[in-house]
């Protein structure tokens, strides 16, 4: 019996550097898929590795799978005249690409999906609700300024999906109350932490570590590492943590900043303006396997974002044994515990230097090991096998289906 295809769909290149939690789920949804299914990625590329717009074999996570990249962009993660999204779903249209499962990891590209033959499955990664208030940052998302054009797509392509799948529980919440015809096959499922790479070092390799991070960048051997990983976009508002970190009292933390986006340029004006080129290193776009010695030895990791559904970037940080702190959004205060992490009251530089300091000054509060085990629910091996039993349990009833009305 042939093995059934699952086809995943996002503009993204997977082996590109870039930082992004939908990147991360989809390259640990390859690494850990078992081998009874056929994978496919339906992306696109940073620089011209192959042609675009024809099938090839791959290498990705350890797996072969086909790769049909639909265009080359110049950058992710930034800013362009046309939006990638629309890039993307206008090339689909150009295309029937038929599959036994498909994964969509954004919303518009169903746009041109709705007619294609196949189990569909849609990945909401967002608080929607959230994302498309008008008090949000500006700037954040273009659906923004254009709610009901949003919402108009979504009653269009949402009954086309056998299931639809959030990592935050408002917004699964959400989607069951507003189109109740689907509401059984919307679920809440966990985000998910490779924990073969983000893992925790015993106490004296931590200290070790640390100290050689600082020797690295030119720093005090006592210096403490506050982490910002992700996107440098209005949603995860960075700048609200520079400005937090110039109120810090404590002169031994320093704050690092990996990732790219179309902020970078008024980052390092911020940076500038409030004399902090001392106390802040920005580090750009890195490889996960750097990302998680970063993690590896950050006394606390900061999510001072806007919006969100449940940040990997997170669950990589507990992973690791780091503790959080995060403003009030997205699901990351429902994981937390009062042993791994501080959730912020308010959204204010005040209030986010105030719980950093309040994890810098009594780290002892915030053991390794309660943030280990807080990120052990979302460990992607076990995550990953429960969705690809559900699918491998709809594909054999299907052939079973078909045999019998031969």
């Amino acid at each position: 019996m042939r093995r059934p295809i699952v086809t995943v769909f996002y503009q993204f290149d997977p082996w590109s550097k870039s930082l992004g939690g939908i990147q991360t789920v989809i390259r640990s949804f390859f690494k850990y898929a078992p081998d009874t299914f056929e994978l496919r990625l339906v992306g696109t590329q940073v620089e011209k590795r192959v042609e675009p717009g024809i099938w090839q074999e791959m290498n990705l996570a350890g797996r072969k799978i086909h790769f049909l990249p639909l265009f080359t962009q110049p950058k992710e993660n930034g800013k362009s005249l046309i939006p990638d999204s629309v890039r993307y779903t206008a090339a689909l249209f150009r295309r029937s690409l038929a599959s036994d499962f498909m994964h969509f990891h954004r919303l518009e590209p169903t746009l041109a999906t709705r007619h294609w033959s196949g189990d569909k499955t849609l990945f909401i990664h967002t608080d929607i609700q959230q994302q498309i208030q008008p008090s949000a940052q500006k700037g954040s998302i273009l659906w923004q300024y254009f709610p009901s054009a949003y919402f108009a797509i979504e009653r269009q392509v949402v009954p086309q999906f056998t299931e639809i799948f959030s990592c935050n529980t408002a917004s699964a919440a959400f989607y069951k109350e507003r189109y109740p015809m689907c509401a059984d096959r919307v679920q809440y499922l966990r985000n998910t932490v490779d924990d073969d790479v983000f893992f925790a070092l015993s106490a004296t390799e931590r200290v070790q570590a640390q100290r050689a991070l600082a020797r690295s960048l030119g720093l005090e051997e006592q210096t403490r590492f506050i982490l910002f990983a992700g996107r440098l976009h209005a949603q995860k508002d960075p700048l609200l943590l520079i400005q937090a970190v110039a109120i810090l009292a404590d002169a031994n933390a320093h704050l690092l900043i990996a990732g790219e986006g179309d902020l970078e340029n008024p980052i390092r004006a911020e940076i500038a303006r409030l004399n902090l080129s001392d106390r802040i290193t920005m580090l750009g776009a890195l490889p996960q396997s750097e990302l998680a010695k970063l993690q590896r030895v950050a006394s606390v990791f900061v999510l001072s974002s806007v919006y969100e559904g449940l940040p990997v970037v997170v669950l990589e940080a507990l992973s690791s044994g780091t503790p959080i702190v995060t403003t009030h959004c997205g699901e990351t205060p429902n994981l937390l515990t009062p042993q791994s992490g501080v959730v912020c009251k308010e959204r204010t530089s005040e209030a986010l230097a105030a719980a950093i300091e309040q994890v810098l000054a009594c780290p002892q509060n915030f053991p390794v090991e309660a943030c280990t085990d807080a990120a052990k629910p979302f460990h992607a091996s076990a995550i990953v096998k429960d969705v690809c039993a559900r699918m491998m349990q709809r594909w054999q009833a299907r052939q079973v289906h078909e045999r019998l009305s031969v």
